[in-house]
């Protein structure tokens, strides 16, 4: 069995073991939360869709520590898309307490599905990136990091899936969505106990029940906690598609969801994609418009 082909089997087993399990708090996030030490102990940064877009993660990591907040999750797509997967990973490896499984993520270690050739190519690029590491612990060590990555995550204060509650890896929940598709969204927020965060569309804001949906900008960046369901999207770090090209994430306090927006050296990045010919310009390009 080759080095890869033993990566694919120990998936299996670990992607099994989540799903038997996916219901039940994730005792080692737990853990890690618990002994964050000090700082804004109370509070919570909530990271998505970095898509290998090392800028815009330093950026936000940055922040972050400015803030005093010392517990992080990234909710998927660490890459896909951008110029630096290896930063990416290890960044997150490092910094967040645990990471769910987006759908770039998944195809690194399975074809690409249902994604245009943009994507598709850049998932094949990727996945060149980690296989050629030279250095075998450190290759075997992402590797290894990317197996483990859950598809969902369920503590005592809210839900966490890269996509939705009905199909944690793929489905995507739209802001047309509260008008378009009200019985999907019915039944996504069954399967709500609360508070759910998600990403997946690159688009922040919060869904509730009624079903209605609220931009940042409609909250003035923060959404105040009640007893009422909300299905809450971080937004994208690395690229955002609501048409403002700053990074986006979250922060879960005490009693509220607070929205951020950061600007970053987003030109650098477009560059690096220009200088790498198996990824599409546009994916450099859409950076700029936010799209």
């Amino acid at each position: 069995m080759d080095e890869k082909s033993e990566h694919l089997t120990g998936l299996s087993s670990i992607r099994n073991a989540h799903e038997a399990n996916s219901t039940d708090p994730v005792s080692a996030a737990s853990a890690a939360q618990a002994d964050s030490g000090n700082g804004n102990s109370d509070s919570l940064a909530i990271i998505s869709d970095i898509h290998a877009n090392l800028e815009a993660l330093t950026t936000v990591l940055e922040d972050i520590a400015k803030r005093g907040i010392r517990k992080i999750c990234c909710l998927g797509d660490v890459i896909g898309y951008g110029p630096n997967p290896l930063e990416c990973i290890d960044l997150v490896l490092e910094n967040c307490q645990f990471t769910i499984m987006g759908n770039h993520d998944f195809a690194i270690f399975y074809e690409p599905y249902n994604f245009n050739t943009a994507a598709e190519n850049a998932a094949f690029w990727t996945r060149q990136q980690f296989e050629s590491d030279p250095d075998k612990p450190r290759r075997n060590r992402r590797w290894r990091y990317l197996g483990s990555m859950q598809t969902r995550m369920l503590n005592d204060k809210f839900l966490a899936v890269h996509g939705s509650p009905r199909r944690p890896i793929n489905e995507y929940i739209f802001p047309d969505d509260i008008y378009s598709a009200t019985q999907k969204l019915t039944g996504i927020f069954d399967r709500v106990p609360h508070l759910c965060f998600v990403g997946h569309t690159h688009v922040p804001g919060v869904f509730v029940e009624h079903p209605d949906f609220y931009s940042p900008a409609d909250l003035d960046n923060r959404y105040t906690i009640s007893s009422e369901k909300a299905v809450i999207n971080v937004g994208s770090v690395g690229q955002p598609r609501d048409h403002d090209p700053r990074a986006s994430f979250a922060i879960l306090h005490a009693d509220a969801v607070e929205f951020v927006r950061l600007s970053y050296d987003v030109n650098v990045t477009v560059e690096k994609v220009r200088s790498i010919d198996a990824l599409d310009n546009f994916l450099g390009q859409r950076l700029l418009e936010g799209v």
